[in-house]
């Protein structure tokens, strides 16, 4: 079959020449300058590519690809028939539809794309339908995204990007990949059809002093491939199928935004912006706060030995230590389970330990002013199950103990979608939490026809999608929690209905959970992990917008007066954590090393500096703040206490902060705020 990352042949067009222009033109630009280039090439982005000139003879030059009936689309796409249209969806966005429409087979490929115009952004979907009478002919090797950004060659680019959200210290790591001119393409996939697993879909370009930032929105299996030339090509791994008559399919989101000026770090800024702005889920018309959440899964096997009893004991421990909850969590084996948590798909309360069901915990909870959260792995169906028995049919694979279930079967995505929304009601569930412990994909390629390969991963992506918009719907304002194993399920379209409330199933050990706040940040602002201790190390190695605790309160020996100071220290910086990011260390795991960070709010003039001193590593450190204005002071704080220093933000970000930790390890925080009044022009 025809590989979508074979072949290198397909003009780039007038794109090269608009990117050519920008980098020439703006290399000492300021950085609101710097911004509104980078919305000026959006916009002559999307003219080149997308909308042309606006008038019928025009012919825009394509930004992706396929293989129709064995032909390359660029042999022959510019025949087809293309209308435009536009609508405004509010002051910030307008949609732009295009069509491609075949007049000898009937095929339709339509366009939707987003221009966010409060940033240098645009996104887009296909949809390929086919609106004749037969079956088409083969589709294959579809890319959403097949372009070239050379960036004038000025510079052979760099490719920025991260490890997945596996169970590992080293999730999230950051790499650079210099794309060198006699370098094959560089290619990134995913680890089983989990989006996230091994790699994040997520990418910035970089030429020096402009890039651009790709994003792919697919929960399931993706491929990017990077070469010297700036040429980007990104999909579905795998698209090999004919349609039937009125039949229509999706590709991946595909996601650009446009930098030029400044650094690739604050490229990383604009594009966290700009999740916060138009992609975090929202919680009554504002971005989630800070949260902590606590549960007794280390106590009782995770639910398996809990009951209701057990449960309001472990609330009501937390509440006479005076530790303000903002959920109770509840985490797998609330159903019977014969001692294995795993034995999924008979999605009832076991009636034994849970007499009232879990109604009488939430009410319990909601009582002392704290939410729950439930957890739920409705994908994976276990043998034995009620599902597995009553409704085979509606499951994927062959494997004697566990399949899958197909999100592409109505009939099941319509009781899954119904049930769990009454459960949920029913229950008194605050925030769903949705896990999903193993991979998909073999399960969706045995199940595809060879004709049809590609269609039954297709399907499975648009069911999930409307299963959890059907619960968002269904419960305005309750938060999804994408769980997927651990952090591997958090692309593009997952993250706009989720937040990843356990970002790894790697926890506790305090290096990992450094190193996966210092790569994580970069692209998802809001995001959360366990806690275990209370010494200063290990608690602030953890510490993010969203915490959750694992302590016995039933024992004397938990030492409560260190869990407070550090909650205490966690809520004064926690609404931080969505504030620009810089890291200003290196990422480094070694014992050696030194790791610190940055959060800053310009908006409020104020920020914090995060600094691990390792076992190994030198009692000081001096770092090079950054986003402060020069022309103020600021006044530096830490919070183990001691005399705040005022210092200006030109020393702070030239000279440095210089930071000394007598442990080892040991931890570190410094607030600083802006020590009169003053104001500060914030540029995108």
């Amino acid at each position: 079959m025809h590989s979508p990352f074979s072949s290198l042949a397909l003009s780039r067009g007038g794109l090269a020449v608009c990117f050519s222009l920008l980098i020439c033109g703006g290399a000492e630009a300021r950085a609101g300058n710097a911004s509104a280039s980078a919305e000026a090439f959006r916009s002559a982005w999307l003219h080149a590519t997308m909308l042309g000139e606006r008038n019928d003879a025009a012919k825009p030059t394509p930004f992706f690809s396929f293989v129709y009936g064995g032909r390359p689309s660029s042999e022959f796409l510019a025949g087809w028939k293309i209308d435009r249209a536009d609508s405004r969806l509010d002051d910030r966005r307008v949609r732009h539809t295009v069509t491609y429409a075949d007049p000898a087979s009937h095929l339709v490929i339509r366009c939707v794309a987003i221009e966010y115009q409060d940033y240098p952004t645009v996104e887009w979907t296909l949809y390929f339908r086919n609106g004749g009478s037969g079956d088409t002919p083969m589709i294959s090797a579809v890319l959403p995204l097949d372009a070239a950004f050379d960036g004038g060659k000025a510079a052979f680019p760099i490719l920025h990007y991260n490890e997945g959200g596996y169970a590992g210290a080293s999730a999230y790591q950051p790499h650079e990949q210099a794309l060198g001119a006699e370098q094959t393409p560089f290619e990134v996939v995913p680890g089983g059809g989990w989006s996230t697993n091994q790699r994040l879909p997520y990418f910035n370009l970089e030429y020096g002093t402009g890039g651009v930032i790709v994003a792919i929105g697919w929960p399931g299996q993706w491929k990017a491939a990077f070469d010297a030339n700036g040429r980007v090509r990104a999909g579905q791994e795998l698209t090999h199928f004919i349609l039937h008559a009125g039949e229509e399919v999706r590709t991946p989101l595909i996601a650009l935004q446009f930098w030029q000026g400044g650094d690739w770090i604050d490229a990383q800024n604009v594009w966290r912006r700009w999740m916060l702005a138009h992609n975090l889920p929202q919680v009554d018309g504002k971005n989630p706060p800070p949260q902590l959440a606590a549960n007794s899964s280390h106590q009782l096997a995770e639910m398996i030995q809990a009951n209701e009893a057990n449960q309001i004991e472990f609330i009501d421990g937390y509440v006479k230590q005076g530790i303000k909850l903002s959920y109770w969590w509840m985490d797998a084996g609330w159903y019977s389970t014969d001692g294995i948590w795993s034995h999924v798909g008979t999605w009832k309360v076991d009636p034994k330990r849970f007499p009232r069901g879990l109604r009488a915990v939430s009410d319990h909870a909601h009582a002392h002013g704290i939410k729950t959260i439930v957890w739920f792995e409705p994908e994976r169906i276990s043998a034995g199950s009620w599902l597995w028995n009553q409704h085979p049919d509606w499951l994927l694979g062959d494997n004697p103990d566990q399949r899958l279930i197909n999100w592409g079967n109505p009939d099941a995505l319509k009781w899954a979608s119904e049930y769990f929304s009454q459960f949920i009601t029913d229950q008194g569930v605050d925030l769903y939490r949705q896990d999903y412990n193993f991979a998909p994909l073999p399960y969706w390629r045995a199940a595809d026809q060879p004709n049809r390969q590609g269609i039954t991963e297709i399907r499975y992506v648009e069911g999930f999608l409307a299963y959890w918009d059907y619960l968002r719907r269904a419960h305005p304002g309750m938060l999804i929690d994408s769980c997927a194993g651990g952090g591997r399920r958090n692309d593009l379209e997952t993250a706009r209905r989720s937040i990843p409330l356990l970002r790894s199933d790697y926890l506790f050990e305090p290096l990992g959970q450094q190193g996966h706040t210092y790569g994580m940040a970069a692209w998802l602002p809001y995001q959360g992990t366990g806690v275990m201790v209370a010494d200063p190390y290990g608690f602030r190695s953890s510490m993010s917008s969203a915490v959750t605790v694992s302590y016995d309160v039933r024992k004397s020996d938990v030492d409560f007066p260190a869990l407070r100071q550090r909650l205490s220290e966690w809520r004064s910086v926690a609404p931080l954590f969505l504030a620009d990011y810089y890291p200003l260390s290196p990422y480094s795991l070694s014992e050696t090393a030194w790791m610190i960070w940055q959060f800053n709010r310009p908006e409020k003039g104020d920020g914090m500096v995060q600094a691990f001193r390792r076992a190994r590593s030198t009692d000081s450190s001096t770092v090079h703040l950054r986003g402060l204005s020069e022309s103020s002071t600021y006044v530096v704080t830490s919070v183990d206490g001691g005399p705040g220093r005022i210092l200006s933000g030109r020393l702070l970000m030239n000279e440095g902060l210089p930071i000394t930790i007598a442990a080892h390890p040991g931890a570190a925080i410094y607030q600083y705020h802006l020590s009169g009044p003053t104001s500060v022009a914030i540029a995108k």
